[in-house]
């Protein structure tokens, strides 16, 4: 039934790729020959005998399909997002359309129609034809993929799943199938020696471990997700050992949940596979991105803000003689430390007995003027200074105190991977008026989930929090 369903996938795609490719091949002949649409590109040529463009067609039918069979994209894959799809298509047409336009440039007719004409293909035709193809050939996938996926819903061509082991780890990648139910996954249900009998989120505990060929036997299943604990090795080479003697597919969900704050990249030693369990979202281009929008905006404010700064640093001295500034020990990316700034909103002599400590609703310690920085947020617009010199970003984690740091367990230190912010989740849900813990938590959400659209909302976000007067201390 698995290859039977992989066979008709491929038909289907293989299909309407070559309808794609014959569409986009005469589309491409239209555009360049018969109207005028790329003539300021491609500038006039004498329109060539068709049939020479028509021997080309049975080599560009081959082609492509070729390149895309070698890309993988005739294998189905559930999971693949729309985005994932479309870009791996458009580097297949881009490799195919090279492959095309190179081979057809050695190409001479045997005979050629017209002796006086030196026959090259018009590279306005094979540029049309490039285009089309990816627009055609994306389209045709598109249209399959939401077929198949509305037939998914409506319950038809689902692939029917057992799954080994009903802990954490099953009932979190049963929920992520639960959740989904046009990628056409149905959970038949599980098996797991602690719990026998019984039902996981709506589904059936069919038996024990040692009952897995005997569940095989009742019950139609295309497909085994081993989802044991790691504890469980020994386990799980019994079950691989016995799974090989049936026709079915396995896939194993790896017990690192534990890691989900980070992303973990697979990556290769000589042919042996690595999970690496330490990277975060915030490399490479993505880093290099992150620091461009943190330099550009921070430069910006500063510059926009430097009058306001140097009114409210002015009033801060006139009303008791001391420093505008303060800047206070914290702990940035790698756990180095750096000096954090803000306007002064407490008495200059406020710490001289207790040491840094919590912001508290009505602290005695602040001055006027320090009531109405503290209630605005604005005492924080020094730290974009912290943010212009690479120490903070514009979103990201809270910075902690050095004694915080110490205080971390293993899982709080996944904090330390990225640059502290000058806002962040924790600020946009509550601030002060959420829990210790709550805060780590959502710190740990944010670089688990992180993108740049995600950043960009935050700072959306945190507009009413500042003009509001919400989620802080008074």
């Amino acid at each position: 039934m698995i290859h039977k369903r992989s066979r008709v996938h491929a038909a289907l795609c293989l299909t309407s790729d070559v309808l794609a490719i014959g569409a986009a091949f005469f589309v491409a002949w239209w555009l360049r020959f018969e109207t005028d649409l790329l003539l300021p590109l491609v500038g006039a040529k004498p329109v060539p005998h068709f049939e020479y463009y028509l021997r080309l067609l049975p080599f560009l039918a081959v082609a492509f399909p070729a390149v895309f069979y070698f890309r993988g994209l005739y294998e189905p894959r559930r999971g693949r997002s729309r985005v994932e799809e479309a870009l791996s298509i458009l580097l297949a047409a881009v490799i195919a359309s090279l492959l095309v336009t190179g081979l057809s440039s050695l190409y001479r007719p045997p005979e050629p129609l017209d002796p006086n004409l030196d026959f090259t293909y018009s590279r306005g035709f094979l540029g049309a034809f490039a285009l089309s193809s990816y627009l055609f050939v994306a389209t045709g996938r598109l249209l399959i993929r939401e077929t198949m996926r509305a037939m998914r819903r409506r319950g038809h061509n689902l692939s029917r799943i057992l799954i080994i082991g009903a802990g954490r780890v099953g009932r979190e990648v049963t929920q992520k199938i639960l959740d989904h139910r046009e990628l056409g996954f149905e959970v038949v249900g599980f098996l797991d020696d602690k719990k026998p009998g019984g039902e996981v989120l709506g589904r059936p505990i069919l038996g024990t471990l040692k009952d897995l060929p005997e569940v095989l036997g009742r019950h139609p299943v295309d497909q085994v997700m081993i989802a044991l604990p790691l504890e469980a090795k020994r386990k799980t080479m019994r079950i691989l050992d016995h799974l090989g003697k049936e026709c079915v597919e396995v896939r194993m969900v790896p017990d690192v949940l534990e890691y989900t704050a980070l992303k973990a990249s697979l990556e290769d030693l000589d042919g042996t596979p690595l999970i690496n369990l330490s990277r975060t979202p915030l490399e490479g281009w993505n880093s290099f991105a992150k620091r461009v929008i943190d330099v550009a905006l921070s430069t910006l404010l500063l510059i926009l803000c430097a009058p306001f700064l140097a009114m409210v640093a002015i009033a801060i001295w006139w009303e008791d003689r001391g420093p505008a500034f303060y800047r206070q020990e914290r702990m940035g990316i790698d756990g180095k430390s750096f000096h954090l700034w803000k306007l002064r909103s407490m008495r200059h002599d406020a710490e001289a007995s207790t040491g840094p400590i919590w912001a508290i609703r009505d602290d005695p310690r602040r001055t006027r003027i320090g009531r109405f920085l503290r209630r605005t947020s604005l005492d924080e617009l020094p730290q974009l200074w912290n943010v212009l010199v690479g120490e903070m970003s514009l979103v990201g984690p809270r910075p902690p105190l050095p004694y915080e740091v110490e205080l971390y367990d293993e899982r709080q230190r996944r904090r330390l991977t990225v640059k502290p912010g000058l806002t962040g989740l924790w600020q946009v849900s509550g601030r002060n008026r959420i829990s210790y813990r709550d805060m780590c938590e959502l710190d740990l959400e944010y670089i688990r989930r992180w993108s740049h659209a995600l950043d960009a909302l935050i700072l959306l976000r945190t507009l009413p929090v500042v003009f509001l007067n919400s989620g802080r201390a008074h």
